[in-house]
């Protein structure tokens, strides 16, 4: 009789324990894919030729809807290009017809008044077309289209016009070809003489040939006495530079005034 040790080798154990192994590496397997599968595929797979069907159909509607989707798509593109193009057409109406709103007035206005002109031709698209009634809250509205109306012819005789207008008296200009000095400060009305004379005995030659006028204050009621005529305002002010040296306040400006009495 053999031996225990004689009856099984080393190399059977490792075969059969690889053996092993892998079976229960695949019953593993099979208790885990089970649980990781869905379920509606096992469902599937149990199901019958005409409840299997039903899958395709709604595969075969899916691609229906998505070509539907494209087609709405690609009509919606569509009017969406139509729609832009109405609105410019639109604008360009408006434009239009603003631009004969503003032109036409004044095509008539350049139209000779004697002429033999069909005033209804400027509109005779316009025809006799019943009138059109919309509804609106609280009543209707009527809408008629006729031609323009033609102007009215000109009525007969003379046109009235205004009074003359009374010609009044040109005011003199004063003469700024000549120029005088305004002599010392403003001073009242009476006491201008007796300022001239004072001015008279201080000065003496230098006023020789001029006479006096006055003038009065913009922003008074006082005058200043002002002596010329001068020629030339280079005088004038070569005069002034002359008097002020002498402490007496002095400005060229145009000889104009009343005469002073004195």
């Amino acid at each position: 009789m053999a031996k225990a040790s004689e009856q099984f080798r080393q190399s059977d154990v490792t075969t059969w324990g690889i053996v092993a192994l892998v079976l229960s590496a695949i019953a593993v397997m099979g208790a885990n894919v089970s649980a990781l599968m869905p379920r509606d595929l096992l469902a599937g797979l149990h199901k019958t030729r005409l409840e299997g069907a039903s899958l395709d159909q709604l595969r075969l509607q899916v691609a229906d809807l998505r070509e539907e989707q494209l087609r709405l798509k690609r009509e919606t593109g569509i009017l969406t290009a139509r729609f832009s193009l109405g609105e410019q057409q639109g604008n360009d109406i408006t434009r239009r017809v603003g631009a004969l709103e503003v032109s036409l007035p004044r095509l008539l206005e350049t139209l000779p008044d004697g002429g033999n002109i069909d005033r209804n031709s400027l509109t005779a698209a316009i025809g006799q077309d019943p009138a059109l009634v919309y509804q609106a809250e609280g009543g209707s509205v009527v809408v008629r289209h006729q031609p323009m109306a033609e102007a009215k012819p000109a009525v007969a005789g003379e046109q009235p016009l205004p009074a003359p207008v009374q010609q009044m008296a040109a005011i003199p200009m004063p003469n700024e070809q000549q120029f005088g000095i305004a002599l010392g400060p403003s001073i009242p009305f009476e006491a201008a003489p007796e300022a001239w004379r004072d001015l008279s005995m201080k000065l003496g030659p230098l006023l020789f040939g001029l006479a006096p006028l006055l003038v009065e204050e913009a922003n008074g009621d006082d005058q200043r006495i002002v002596v010329g005529p001068i020629t030339q305002l280079s005088e004038a002010t070569a005069l002034c530079a002359r008097l002020e040296r002498m402490s007496v306040s002095c400005l060229p400006m145009p000889f104009t005034g009343t005469p002073l009495a004195y």
